[in-house]
């Protein structure tokens, strides 16, 4: 399989200058991806007449994914009647690819945002709304109508006076507070992340639909039983191959079936995140890409029942990011998530995979800020909590994804952008920040073919 030199390259000098000692960037593996490369090589995917669509040049260069909760007894019970792929009999074992997994957020202060008056308590209480300003009104009204943006997950309690009235406790705003995170003019999604960790029922992803609006659309993560190579302990340690890695009839009974069921027109992305991979698996990436091509072709069309939904690729290990996997994806009709995370190069080197599958939606997960390392949830965790304030600001990708943004909803494609609170410390903040740049843009540049006027 020809590599992308470009991410090849960004991944050994990311490993260098982190002094990163993980298994993603032994020794080996960087003989194995470097072999054969001349300098300043890229890989081969043709330029686009619509690139400047996406904001990138004709040349191609070229949470660590959180761990599944679910007890190792729990996944091995569900596996039982799936054999081992004849990919995976051989895989040997490693330890955490991840580090720690997350801790639980510090409780909040008893007076929310630092600058905001003392919170009342709203335990007992039907959540509600913060209550909004026109400017924030007016932001979300000169927004291009094809850009859906939001967080990753809503149960924050501090979150007061940004999106809810009061301090409310996490399981309450769990059942109850979705409906009160729609109602904030500029969150107009949401990533359904919990999935990862357990796959959700049909009668789970009813309740959510029934608590949005028409217009709001889901971004669903598939259950880390289908994109996690291994299986996992609790503490996130891998301890066997996982015998379902891709597998298509598990994806679709588990999965895609019951959130189509469940959310119907509300779905928006079903987001296929893979887990890193071991070093024997990315040392065989055609075998695993031919297992991608299998279960994407596997899954029904969207469109009958979903007709904004699309099917998307989330990947954390820049190995992935070749014309090989942009064919596979073109192949089946999906497209590629935007993965903002430290262990992917910078977006700007992964925009040519979606110049290559141009048309296509955007999908972007911004997950995690550059400042902490490819491993540093745990730090994020400690330094952001209870995520109620910015901390890390972070210009440049706001620039970088607005222009995205602006490009491909400007040519009818509908958008999907999700933010976590490890992006900068609050994501309602910087879907804010994110929603201004785009503004931004979007006035300076007139409405364009299906975008709304500034």
């Amino acid at each position: 399989m020809s590599g992308c030199f470009g991410c090849a390259a960004w991944a050994h000098a990311h490993a260098s200058s982190r002094g990163v000692q993980s298994p993603d960037f032994a020794p080996t593996l960087r003989a194995v991806v470097f072999a054969g490369a001349r300098p300043g090589a890229v890989c081969g995917v043709a330029a686009l007449a619509n690139s400047q669509a996406i904001g990138c040049t004709p040349c191609l260069a070229s949470q660590p994914a959180k761990t599944a909760a679910r007890p190792l007894r729990d996944r091995k019970q569900a596996l039982t009647s799936h054999p081992f792929p004849p990919l995976l009999t051989a895989l040997p074992l490693q330890d955490d690819l991840f580090g720690a997994p997350p801790a639980p957020p510090a409780p909040p202060p008893a007076s929310g945002p630092a600058d905001a008056a003392p919170a009342k308590r709203g335990q007992g209480l039907k959540v509600r709304p913060a209550p909004q300003d026109d400017a924030l009104h007016a932001l979300a009204q000169a927004l291009p109508p094809q850009l859906r943006m939001g967080t990753s997950s809503w149960t924050y309690p501090a979150w007061n006076g940004l999106v809810w009235d009061a301090v409310y406790e996490a399981p309450q705003l769990s059942k109850q507070g979705l409906a009160a995170y729609a109602a904030h003019p500029l969150l107009r999604t949401v990533s359904l992340d919990r999935n990862f960790y357990r796959p959700l029922t049909v009668s789970q992803y009813q309740r959510y639909a029934e608590q949005v609006p028409e217009d709001f659309r889901f971004v669903v993560k598939a259950p880390s039983l289908v994109t996690d190579a291994l299986v996992r302990t609790e503490d996130g340690r891998g301890r066997e191959p996982n015998p379902a890695f891709l597998n298509p009839e598990l994806a679709l009974r588990e999965f895609v079936e019951p959130a189509l069921e469940g959310l119907g027109s509300k779905v928006g992305a079903l987001v296929f995140q893979i887990s890193p991979l071991p070093m024997a698996l990315l040392d065989r990436m055609p075998q695993v890409l031919e297992q991608l091509r299998t279960l994407l072709q596997a899954l029904p069309p969207l469109a009958s029942r979903a007709p904004d939904g699309v099917i998307a690729v989330e990947v954390r290990d820049p190995e992935w990011l070749t014309p090989e996997f942009a064919a596979v994806l073109r192949n089946a009709g999906a497209t590629y998530c935007l993965g903002l995370h430290p262990k992917l190069p910078p977006l700007a080197d992964q925009l040519p995979l979606l110049r290559a599958l141009w048309p296509t939606p955007l999908v972007c997960r911004w997950n995690l800020n550059e400042v902490h390392g490819p491993y540093g949830y745990e730090d994020a965790e400690k330094r952001y909590a209870p995520y109620d304030r910015l901390h890390d600001l972070d210009p440049a990708t706001h620039e970088a994804l607005a222009k995205v943004i602006v490009g491909i909803t400007g040519r009818g494609q509908n958008a999907y952008v999700t933010i976590s609170n490890h992006a900068e410390g609050c994501a309602p903040l910087t879907v804010q920040r994110l929603a201004q740049h785009v503004r931004a843009l979007h006035t300076s540049d007139g409405p364009g073919p299906g975008t709304a006027s500034g």
